[in-house]
């Protein structure tokens, strides 16, 4: 085995990463669209993809990948998948899609996770599924029942988004428990399939497909996909997981207390916990970890912010169109710690589960036209984005976990020193960023999976920090006043 191929199934692209097995370093990475994905939203609160896009685009990123490093169909000794949470794909009796994934950030089905959480009672429902039902899998696939019958009266078997892409290469349509739990399919009481939602919610547990292990053997790849993507066709694929415990294994993030960051699409703090707590408003949300045995639990308590790259990307293309990334966060970090008054609330992107799946959209407070520029406004969006991960951090800590010290990929938002710099100041800890990826992440389970590394953490040969930033501690108290000053402003949103 030379090399080890991670994907990582995003919500904006596909992006394909190549591992050196022996050495553990990063060799190349590609990624499509070189725009951003489209999510479709027929209706408000609505967020849809095609399924066959994702695979499309796959095959891009391969591509592109073959491009830019030189490498044999042979070498590839396995194939480990990253994708976005939460989603549904229905399948027909042909395996193929019977209408548009509804994605992670689509918030129609709130009610019906709502209405169960009431029903079947809280205390129930936080003790069986750590969560309330709320708007994940679970529950959009009720959505489907009631609203959409003859989609749900031929679809044999749902999926999710990372399910479909492996099915696409090996033509096996399993799951893992780790999938299972973040779509409130999972017992944690029971350690079984979560029979008492789907008997509530009229569905059989066989349109649920078998589960394999997260590392190990979960298919091998097929002559026609094979074909397209330029690898051996027998090429095993041995790992899968959810977006966010993916990063947080690629990370190194395994034990009670550690933290690992994202902040692309959405934002993200995943934090680990060896018992089943949960918050008693469902306001952040357990799952199983990777790593995670009956023997010895592991349990990732992810606290989501839907609106975090996609508002400063909304930002970008609406006032920064000539400018890069870089350039906007240069000129933002200009403009005072508080941006003279403005505060962002980047709750655009759907409902929020931080504030109880309510949708109060996007505000800007404070804006005065004789007073503020662009860069003003870009350096309070980034702030407003810090301010809403740490106002979720709050609500893990209150569940006994701990800010010590938080782990992240350097990409993204937190290639802005802007960004990086003020969550360290306002969360009062060092904040390390290492080169490391989804898709690198992908590419070490794989490793792991197909036995190559006899250990889990033999994984990260190669993985280094690449920058760590520490809290400027005479701009604590300073960067506390203003998010408290933001807070005060959520609460008059979230009362209006």
């Amino acid at each position: 085995m030379k090399y080890f191929l991670g994907y990582d199934l995003g919500s904006s692209s596909v992006k394909a990463a190549l591992l050196d097995a022996e050495s553990g370093k990063p060799l190349a990475s590609a990624f499509s669209p070189a725009t951003e994905m489209k999510i479709h939203s027929p209706s408000p609160g609505f967020a849809e993809q095609d399924p066959e896009l994702w695979w499309q685009e796959l095959v891009r990123a391969t591509k592109n990948l073959h491009q830019k490093f030189s490498f044999n169909k042979n070498e590839i000794g396995a194939i480990g998948i990253s994708y976005q949470m939460h989603g549904l794909v229905c399948l027909g009796k042909d395996d193929q899609p019977l209408r548009p994934a509804i994605i992670w950030c689509d918030s129609r089905a709130v009610g019906y996770g709502s209405a169960a959480f009431d029903q079947l009672g809280h205390g129930f429902c936080l003790e069986h599924f750590l969560n309330s039902p709320g708007n994940f899998t679970a529950s959009k696939l009720k959505w489907v029942k009631e609203n959409e019958p003859e989609v749900y009266k031929k679809t044999v078997r749902i999926l999710l988004p990372g399910d479909f892409i492996a099915l696409k290469l090996t033509g096996e349509a399993v799951t893992t428990v780790s999938g299972l739990s973040e779509g409130i399919f999972w017992d944690y009481k029971e350690n079984g399939i979560a029979r008492s939602l789907l008997d509530f919610y009229g569905i059989d547990k066989n349109i649920l497909a078998p589960i394999v292990p997260g590392f190990g053997e979960q298919g091998k790849l097929q002559e026609f996909p094979a074909g397209a993507l330029g690898i051996a066709a027998g090429t095993p694929v041995c790992y899968r997981a959810g977006d966010q415990p993916n990063n947080a294994f690629s990370l190194r993030v395994f034990e009670p207390g550690e933290i690992a960051a994202t902040a692309g699409t959405s934002g993200v703090l995943y934090g680990i916990s060896d018992r089943p707590s949960y918050d008693a408003r469902s306001r952040v949300n357990p799952f199983v970890h990777v790593n995670h045995s009956p023997a010895d639990p592991r349990y990732g308590i992810l606290m989501c912010l839907n609106g975090t790259g996609i508002f400063n990307s909304w930002l970008r293309r609406e006032f920064f169109p000539d400018e890069s990334y870089e350039t906007m966060n240069t000129a933002a970090a200009l403009i005072p710690m508080g941006a003279d008054g403005i505060f962002c609330y980047p709750f655009g992107n759907g409902a929020e589960r931080i504030l109880e799946n309510k949708n109060p959209g996007a505000h800007i407070q404070g804006l005065d036209f004789n007073r503020h520029n662009k860069y003003h406004l870009a350096r309070a969006a980034q702030e407003g984005i810090v301010f809403s991960l740490i106002y979720g951090a709050e609500i893990m800590q209150e569940m006994g976990l701990s800010l010590n010290r938080i782990r992240a990929g350097y990409a993204n938002m937190f290639l802005s020193g802007l960004f990086s710099q003020t969550f360290a100041n306002l969360s009062d800890c060092s904040v390390e960023l290492y080169n490391t990826d989804g898709a690198l992440g992908a590419a070490r389970g794989a490793g792991f999976g197909v036995k190559y590394y006899p250990r889990m953490q033999d994984c990260f040969r190669g993985m280094e920090v690449i920058h760590a930033v520490e809290p400027e501690k005479n701009n604590t108290d300073r960067i506390r006043e203003t998010y408290g000053q933001w807070k005060k402003g959520l609460e008059s949103i979230l009362k209006s």
